[in-house]
């Protein structure tokens, strides 16, 4: 969700979205609440983060709490940590709220970016 909204909202950066423990596919009900709001997630493929994507990075969202610690000390001033919830086990209108959520802070980070 980040992801997909970092690079609908932003005009001069993008996001690459990855995880310490990626799922196979994108969960049905992300798509659903993020095709409601007009972005479609459908072709996303989840990513395992890895080193490369790390050192290219200008900023690092951490968006789960307890992550922090997958992340090596050398990429901290890069880090922000988010702890949003997961959305695994959710209702569709938590999935949304959550997205909401989300949504938010991206437009927050965008304006402090651009």
């Amino acid at each position: 969700m980040a992801e997909a909204f970092f690079n609908f909202l932003s005009k001069k950066a993008k996001a690459i979205s990855a995880g310490t423990y990626p799922d196979e596919k994108i969960h049905p009900l992300t798509i659903k609440v993020m095709k409601e709001v007009g972005i479609d997630v459908s072709q996303q493929k989840p990513r395992l983060i890895s080193n490369e994507l790390l050192k290219k990075a200008d900023k690092i969202i951490i968006m789960e709490s307890g992550l922090l610690k997958d992340i090596p000390p050398r990429y901290s001033p890069k880090l922000k940590e988010w702890k949003i919830e997961k959305l695994l086990g959710k209702s569709i209108g938590q999935i949304r709220k959550i997205r909401d959520q989300i949504k938010k802070r991206i437009k927050q980070l965008i304006k402090e970016i651009e």
